[in-house]
């Protein structure tokens, strides 16, 4: 009788109760490793094996070379068949003990599509998808080209962060040039996009073998962006499924996780539709559920629960 995979379900958020759930239904072995601030949460504890907690400095950071040390100590005794990350910062996490102990799952170089903006950006290009004009902030010589070439406003991206996290919208080069001085060493960091004004939408999906098995196209009705600097309530709403722009994001949605090659997982993906001109533009994919319950928005309209789908794709990959 073969042995049940065991999976180490990574998060640093509170969160993925109903994948780790869906996982022991599937009859895995479920071990959690998240941050010792969220030990009191209301995580599904019947659910899981084994739990275990990292100290984390003020931004929730961990020191990954002690979880390392840690999980090493860990698999003397108990084999880890899967690393499955709940959280997109804790992506990078899972893909570097994934090339440590050589565990199957997506590397670290893989991972860069779906954390790194400028990664995505250009890997997104690379395969014939429209996105904004961009640029890396490597050197003075790129951002005075992106300048000369490219009609503001201009929206300067920490290329790491979730969300709207740390954007801003620029309107000339001095305050650009500003901006950028004031990041210090850390510019290289940020990437530089042309902004589009038009309709944020998103792509909910669950990916098997390469191929898209379901995805649910919304429509932000008020974007994170204008939501975090202007204030009022985040919302979405989905599509109508037989509407054209339904169409063309399903096909969009195909050609990007495609492009990037990703074999497994929940994605929650963005694009943009141009006021200018109609077409829809690419702006950042992630390997996770999203997040500000989208996904209970998801199940209200299709009664497919992303976690628990997802939660069925890991257990199937042998």
């Amino acid at each position: 009788m073969n042995s049940p995979l065991t999976f180490l379900c990574i998060a640093s958020y509170f969160k993925g109760n109903r994948f780790m759930q869906g996982l022991k239904q599937c009859g895995a072995r479920v071990i959690l490793l998240t941050s010792k601030r969220h030990e009191d949460k209301e995580w599904p504890r019947e659910s899981l094996d084994e739990i275990y907690f990292i100290e984390s400095d003020e931004r929730n950071h961990w020191n990954m070379q002690d979880v390392i040390k840690g999980l090493a100590y860990l698999m003397r005794k108990v084999n880890i068949d899967r690393i499955v990350c709940l959280d997109d910062f804790d992506v990078e996490k899972g893909a570097m003990l994934r090339e440590e102990f050589r565990i199957p799952g997506m590397g670290q170089s893989t991972a860069r599509y779906f954390r790194d903006k400028l990664a995505m950006r250009m890997k997104a290009k690379s395969a014939g998808i429209p996105v904004p004009e961009f640029t890396a902030l490597f050197s003075d010589e790129m951002i005075n080209t992106f300048i000369r070439d490219t009609p503001t406003p201009w929206m300067l991206k920490p290329r790491g962060e979730a969300s709207a996290t740390g954007i801003k919208k620029i309107h000339s080069a001095e305050v650009l040039w500003e901006q950028i001085h004031l990041l210090g060493e850390e510019r290289h960091q940020y990437v530089l996009e042309r902004f589009i004004p038009g309709q944020v939408y998103h792509m909910d999906s669950i990916v098997q073998e390469g191929e898209v098995l379901f995805c649910r196209c919304s429509q932000y009705l008020a974007t994170p962006f204008e939501v975090a600097h202007d204030g009022g309530i985040f919302r979405s709403a989905t599509l109508i499924e037989d509407s054209e722009d339904n169409r063309v994001l399903l096909r969009l949605n195909e050609q990007i996780l495609h492009g990037f090659n990703l074999r497994y997982s929940a994605t929650h993906t963005e694009a943009l539709k141009s006021e200018q001109d109609g077409k829809f533009y690419f702006i950042e994919t992630s390997a996770r559920v999203g997040g500000a319950h989208l996904a209970e928005m998801v199940e209200f309209a299709t009664g497919i629960n992303l976690w628990e789908e997802w939660a069925k794709v890991e257990r199937s990959e042998e």
